[in-house]
């Protein structure tokens, strides 16, 4: 962990947890151990000490200024969040479903089953300042890239607060809002906030003015390539110094059948609602919904990585005799040339590709037999078959939103160490000989993998071609944790008791995960201004503790009031021994004491009701012991700690 200047009276934004002066002694006091005893976030960053300033400063080293993700966050079909996903993809779960939740199924004789987000009805306006009059006129996809923005931010241990005024930029990739539409159906109906609801502009803009993101900030909107041309548009920008990081988002919702009904009458979708990704069988794709937001920044100042971003690249196919909507897999096959070569990459080298595969009779032999000539031309026998998958399979495709749902998968499989199966494969398709003869093999079977390298494909119906190279970050070595001897606080912060509840017992179960209990400490343990919830528990102990207050909007100070003789009891310093910064107190005053022949390290660990029978030894033990206690108060760097003497009065 950072250091911080020793002071009783700091200005620094860390607080105690509670009001209660007694239990924020303990828990700053515990909290020591804790940092001692769990990862530090200079382990999480490779051995390099994070920094808390996005400011561009003086370049390191290239290998340690590469772009990783640090954060992510989605809402998905059936999926509140990325472990749902997840649970869903594992256990080979179709996300797709038929229901009446956006218009009746088969309306107009479109396919009766898509993929939809659970909840796109609630938003919490006051927490994003936005007024009541504009939430109404908002589209829902801008509400959710609100609430993803700050999730993702919070996934990658950063505070929101700490990155305003910032060179952070902001990459969206969207096409359109049928909400606007149904805002604008009548004219009588038009307030005004329309416009700066549901403008595609405004779905980077608004973000960047929430969050007071001063970097690059635009939409995109090149169909099904939408989001990932964000990614590497946010790729080059920092790396040419446009922005120090980048929250990228693509958003889908499919509200109203009529964008659907124009893609029927295009013969593009499934009649069986569903993306058959590479099998004979495929017929076009299923719509779908999703959105995803992704926080790109440096590794040397990141405190999570899930992948580092290697290269990324996008062309365009230009002029086909076929049309413009039809596929180019020469076209393809030059930007994979062109995206490898830049980053000096054997293709071979490459373990797994999340392809396109939208399922349709076209498309997936276009994709396929580019990857075919590029990746598998020079590739070892004993490397085994190029791996492949589509998350379309599984969730139906959110066109502008597909490529970073995409990485999303790609990101949860190089951290859980599996690749999850596809789904609808069962005879491959005839026109990709490569899935005939083995040098193709779909995962159609969750499959343990140990990372590697990536690649991502994504394309627009309208020949925009985008290609990401990911690598999986380097395992941690292994290390080893003493086992606590001591209690360990965690603390948590919330809008209402509930949700710092909610935080508690998640990080009770998942107690064994020292880095993510890291990462939970170090965004709750400074108050973040919108959080009116701050609580604790101490897990460990005879009793476990847990208590959560509302702050009070005049924060009290903490008061250490010294004790005075009589409060002693043997072996009373024995465990505090075990913290750092306390030990060495002790041992200064002990090495002082000692040509006086007082061993005050035996008095105070030794559990003998006589030790205390000599004043001199209480005297010394609760005089030490509470300098001690102040030296770790001091570390802390607890601000508005006020001291007060034994039998002193005001």
């Amino acid at each position: 962990m950072k250091g911080r200047r020793p002071s009783t009276r700091s200005t620094s934004s860390r607080t105690g947890l509670v009001d209660s002066p007694g239990r924020k002694i303990l828990s700053e006091v515990l909290l020591v151990c804790e940092l001692l005893m769990f990862i530090t976030l200079t382990a999480l960053t490779g051995g390099k000490p994070p920094s808390t300033s996005t400011n561009s400063q003086k370049k390191p080293p290239q290998q340690l200024d590469d772009i990783v993700v640090a954060g992510m966050a989605c809402r998905l079909p059936e999926s509140d969040n990325a472990e749902e996903f997840w649970s869903h993809l594992m256990n080979k779960e179709d996300m797709v479903t038929e229901d009446d939740r956006r218009w009746t199924p088969g309306l107009h004789g479109l396919p009766k089953c898509s993929g939809k987000l659970k909840d796109i009805k609630h938003f919490d306006a006051t927490f994003f300042g936005v007024h009541a009059k504009q939430a109404h006129r908002m589209d829902p996809q801008l509400r959710i890239l609100l609430e993803l923005t700050y999730e993702a931010l919070i996934d990658a241990a950063v505070d929101p607060q700490k990155v305003r005024n910032s060179r952070t930029g902001v990459f969206v990739g969207a096409s359109g809002s049928e909400a606007f539409e149904a805002f604008s159906a009548n004219t009588e109906d038009i307030v005004g906030y329309g416009m700066t609801g549901c403008s595609r502009s405004m779905f980077a803009n608004r973000v960047s003015f929430t969050f007071d993101f001063k970097g690059p900030s635009f939409a995109i909107d090149t169909a099904c390539s939408s989001s990932l041309l964000a990614m590497d548009c946010a790729v080059q920008a920092i790396r040419s110094g446009s922005c120090d990081a980048a929250m990228v988002a693509g958003a889908s919702l499919t509200l109203k059948p009529n964008t659907s009904v124009d893609f029927l009458r295009l013969n593009m979708l499934s009649p069986d609602g569903a993306c058959k990704s590479f099998d004979v069988s495929g017929n076009g794709y299923c719509r779908s919904e999703g959105c995803v937001a992704i926080y790109l920044t440096k590794r040397s100042v990141a405190k999570r990585i899930y992948a580092h971003v290697i290269n990324s690249r996008t062309n365009s196919d230009g002029y086909k005799t076929q049309g413009v909507t039809y596929p180019s897999g020469a076209i393809q096959k030059q930007l994979l040339e062109q995206v490898y070569q830049e980053a000096n990459i054997n293709p071979a080298d490459v373990v797994y590709v999340e392809a396109h595969g939208t399922g349709t009779k076209a498309g997936d032999p276009e994709e396929l037999n580019s990857l075919t000539s590029v990746f598998c031309e020079k590739r070892a026998p004993e490397a085994g078959p190029l791996l492949i998958g589509s998350v379309k399979s599984n969730m139906g495709h959110p066109e502008p939103a597909s490529g970073l749902c995409g990485v999303t998968k790609v990101l949860l499989a190089m951290q859980h160490g599996i690749l999850p199966p596809n789904l609808h494969f069962n005879s491959p398709n005839p026109d990709i000989p490569a899935l005939l003869d083995g040098r193709l093999k779909v995962v159609t079977e969750p499959l343990p993998w140990n990372g590697g390298l990536v690649g991502i494909n994504s394309f627009g119906f309208g020949g925009s071609n985008v290609h990401v190279i990911l690598r999986s970050p380097d395992a941690p070595k292994p290390k080893v944790y003493p086992k606590p001897t001591l209690p360990i606080v965690i603390p948590a912060s919330g809008r209402t008791e509930e949700c710092v509840k909610k935080m508690l017992q998640f990080a009770r179960e998942n107690i064994e995960s020292k880095g993510l209990l890291t990462l939970l400490t170090e965004v709750s343990s400074t108050p973040l201004n919108t959080f009116s919830h701050r609580g604790y528990a101490i897990v460990g102990g005879e009793n476990d503790v847990e208590e959560v207050l509302k702050l009070q909007s005049n924060q009290r100070s903490i008061w250490y009031v010294f004790s005075g003789m009589g409060t002693q009891w043997s072996g009373m310093g024995e465990k505090l021994m075990q913290i750092s910064t306390f030990s060495e107190s002790i041992h200064k005053t002990a090495d002082i004491l000692k040509e006086f022949g007082v061993d005050l390290v035996k008095i105070i660990t030794k559990s003998d009701d006589e030790t205390y029978t000599k004043t001199i030894n209480s005297f010394v033990g609760l005089a030490s012991i509470q300098i001690a206690l102040v030296d770790c108060l001091k570390a802390l760097a607890t601000p508005n700690v006020l001291l007060k003497a034994h039998l002193h009065f005001t």
